[in-house]
């Protein structure tokens, strides 16, 4: 497969131009005074509430010291579809609860299957709603109080599992701010893996908290890929379309 699409959809494993009224998103005051269930649910409040969303979404892939950029339109219905499409149509990716399907035009391949090669290419069991969570700046996992415990040092709360598990470890850092993620970090010890993704910028698009740039680090023993995402002119509830047909003639690709 062209080198193109893996970076592409590597993104929403690790994802137009009419702006209103986004801007960067101020710290605000810090409270390290919540207690866990306090902290979850200020974080619930913030949440992103919305029908649809599109935006310019620029991609920098950088592995063994070579770094790519490609410029892609992304759209999203909330909790039912993610698309992204490439300039000229080249490459085009539906992702849906059901499956991720996607084609390319360069090399006349097309992939029409489950979730387990977007969960390959980052190391980690990823679903619709991981990969939703992961572009809006939620959590991976859901968070409640009976399951997690919460502290806090100079700068950050650090969300985690009360009992972690030998073969894989969490931990979610919130901005004690406005109780946004600040980053999050998967890791698989005896398998030397990691997954870590750090939302560097927020930016508040018609009152709602959107991420601006993210960067996604894939680690697996000595191979690390990094991943910026930066969304850029975003604009909400707008009637969007999400066209996808695979071009007759393409080959499957077998994964």
């Amino acid at each position: 497969m062209h080198t193109t699409p893996k970076i592409i959809l590597g993104l929403f494993a690790i994802l137009l131009f009419n702006c209103k009224s986004t801007k960067v998103v101020s710290s605000g005051n810090a409270n390290f005074n919540l207690s866990t269930k306090q902290l979850i649910k200020e974080n619930a409040k913030q949440v992103a509430n919305f029908k649809t969303l599109q935006s310019k979404l620029k991609i920098t892939y950088t592995q063994k010291g070579k770094s790519q950029s490609y410029s892609v339109n992304y759209r999203t219905k909330k909790d039912e579809a993610i698309w992204i499409n490439a300039t000229f149509s080249i490459v085009r990716a539906l992702i849906t609860p059901e499956k991720v399907s996607f084609y390319n035009k360069l090399d006349k391949t097309y992939f029409d299957g489950d979730y387990q090669y977007l969960s390959d290419l980052l190391g980690t069991e990823l679903d619709f709603d991981k990969v939703q969570n992961l572009l809006l700046g939620e959590t991976l996992y859901d968070l409640n109080a009976s399951d997690y415990k919460a502290s806090a040092d100079d700068e950050t709360y650090i969300v985690q599992p009360k009992n972690q598990r030998d073969l894989f470890e969490i931990f979610f850092l919130l901005n004690p701010s406005n109780y946004k993620v600040k980053s999050q970090q998967i890791s698989q010890p005896k398998e030397f893996r990691h997954l870590q993704i750090d939302y560097l910028k927020y930016q508040d698009v018609e009152t709602q908290i959107i991420p601006e740039l993210i960067k996604v680090i894939a680690v697996e023993a000595s191979d690390e890929m990094t991943v910026e995402l930066e969304m850029k002119n975003v604009s909400l509830n707008e009637e969007l379309r999400f066209p996808f047909k695979i071009p007759s003639g393409f080959k499957e690709i077998e994964l």
